[in-house]
């Protein structure tokens, strides 16, 4: 029974951090959602939109060990490639067939950064991508989730992500895909010596470099905008509490 108390508790926390508004509304059946959207997700487990994420999983694990294993580097990106571009399937599977389930929106972000870690861990692993550039992606994520879990003390709904995030992520997920590939091979650009920004220095690298670097200036971009809007909640929060606390002394 305590068990079953212990997942019940764990199971409400993480459904409280990944959808608050929707998790409230079926506690208190105020919903008016059907069953399987987006705004009230059924606890089923077994669906076709979670396999789905799940045969990704297994792609970017496949992924891993071919590549750093030195096999077959094709049918490695290929298995990548693959479970990257069916991102979006999962998510309008369960969609269109209104079977949106807690577990997929839980498991559906989490596998999104697997993927580009996974990535990431490759190419550093066979020696092309510097290791900065990792612990860059690794920090900021890890930062923002901090800052997420400090602003729920204060507001239950998650900051709206922003464009330039996405912008960032986008720029990141193709520059990662197509190192992966390795080609198109540019020249060197020449423009400093420091032998960890390949591309810029005298060393020749794939295009997909010169994205990472742009998806590495607009996470920093996106970094800064969500801790602003984070001290502005609080900042909010903070006042009002104050506010109803002043009042409450009046009367």
């Amino acid at each position: 029974m305590r068990v079953s108390e212990r997942t019940h508790r764990v199971s409400t926390k993480v459904k409280n951090r990944v959808d608050p508004d929707a998790l409230r509304a079926q506690r208190e059946g105020t919903t008016e959602e059907p069953l399987g959207t987006p705004n009230n997700p059924s606890n089923q487990i077994l669906t076709v939109a979670n396999v789905i994420t799940l045969c990704r999983f297994v792609l970017t694990l496949v992924f891993l060990y071919l590549f750093v294993n030195h096999g077959n580097r094709a049918v490695a990106v290929t298995c990548y490639v693959v479970a990257a571009v069916t991102d979006f399937l999962d998510g309008q599977v369960a969609r269109r067939t209104q079977t949106v389930s807690w577990v997929g929106k839980v498991a559906d972000p989490i596998m999104d950064r697997v993927l580009l870690f996974t990535g990431v861990l490759g190419l550093v692993w066979v020696g092309e991508l510097p290791l900065w550039i990792a612990c860059f992606v690794i920090l900021r994520d890890a930062y923002l989730l901090a800052g997420a879990m400090i602003v729920q003390r204060y507001r239950r709904r998650p900051i709206d992500v922003v464009y330039v995030g996405k912008g960032a992520t986008a720029c990141l997920m193709a520059g990662f895909a197509d190192m992966l590939l390795g080609l198109p091979q540019v020249h060197p650009l020449g423009l400093v010596s420091a032998s960890w920004l390949p591309g810029l220095n005298s060393q020749p690298a794939a295009l997909g470099i010169f994205l990472i670097y742009l998806g590495l200036v607009l996470s920093t971009i996106a970094a800064v905008a969500y801790t602003k809007e984070g001290f502005a909640i609080r900042r909010e929060v903070l006042d009002k509490r104050a506010t109803g606390a002043e009042e409450a002394v009046c009367r």
